[in-house]
């Protein structure tokens, strides 16, 4: 081996120990954004969930999404100011999400299925991403961009454009349609209890926290379910306008026998993840390699 390739292992050691001193030097922020995100997260859904349980009662507004949830917050007085420490908050989870994704935060591994639920957090943390751009349009007067149904018929429209579009968005539908079923099955499960530093919550807090996370990942599957079930109808039916997102499967629920019962009850639980993600920002572990 030559002074050259020595040399050269020496840069190579020396800029990997950089790297690792800086990320070190960088976790508690890191840790901080994260519960800082998912506190932002908690707040848009209990709005979401909140104005949907609102309408279902009071028959009045149909039920809105994210950035409904965010042209509410910024009507409020101060509106702006809470909506800036809002869109912070978004963009803090939209970074996390992206360090779970490329820093394997998780321990998913580089296996095909770790790949895939590691490119799913760079997928969430990139549409957070966007609904915190959608926040600063927002306070600077701009309006909050499209809402999930539009964005959901122009994705359609644009991948049935493609070869094999139609397959895609099938396939885009039915992997939706078991992310809900997934989300039931941790509801099931109760597995996301032990991501919690359990010994730092109080007895009552527990059982409290474990119901609020429950009922919020059911009423979000099933939210998810019925947005991948009209993608897999349009997807059939080759009419990207039947395509919708989450106030479109909102819509649907309460369009049905006992709509507004049924809609309630979702809405509610929507507030009930939204309580489950305080609990996330709050109790979570954390590791940052």
């Amino acid at each position: 081996m030559g002074r050259a390739d020595v040399s050269l292992g020496e840069a190579g050691g020396k800029a990997e120990q950089r790297a690792e001193q800086l990320t070190r030097a960088a976790r508690p922020w890191i840790e901080r954004l994260a519960r800082f995100g998912y506190a932002a997260k908690g707040v848009v859904y209990v709005i979401v969930g909140a104005l949907a349980a609102f309408g279902a009662v009071e028959g009045g507004e149909e039920p809105t999404d994210s950035r409904g949830a965010l042209t509410q917050i910024v009507r409020q007085p101060y509106g702006r100011v809470l909506l800036g420490v809002v869109a912070a908050g978004l963009a803090a989870y939209a970074l996390w999400r992206l360090v779970q994704a490329f820093r394997d935060t998780e321990d998913k591994g580089t296996s095909w299925k770790g790949l895939a639920v590691r490119f799913g957090y760079g997928c969430i943390g990139v549409v957070y991403a966007g609904l915190g751009y959608s926040a600063v349009q927002l306070i600077l007067g701009h309006g909050a961009g499209k809402g999930s149904d539009q964005q959901s018929r122009e994705w359609t429209a644009l991948f049935f454009a493609l070869p094999l579009g139609r397959l895609l968005v099938g396939l885009a539908g039915l992997s939706v349609v078991g992310f809900g079923l997934y989300q039931c099955y941790k509801a099931f499960t109760a597995k996301f209890c032990k991501k919690w530093k359990r010994h730092e919550m109080s007895e009552r807090a527990r059982p409290l926290a474990t119901r609020a996370g429950q009922v919020g990942l059911v009423s979000r599957g099933v939210v998810f379910g019925i947005v991948g079930i009209f993608l897999v109808q349009a997807a059939l039916r080759a009419r990207a306008e039947e395509a919708r997102g989450l106030s479109g499967a909102l819509r649907a629920l309460e369009q049905q026998p006992y709509g507004p019962y049924v809609l309630g009850a979702v809405a509610l639980g929507l507030v009930a993840y939204g309580l489950y993600m305080f609990v996330e920002a709050r109790y979570r572990r954390m590791r940052i390699d």
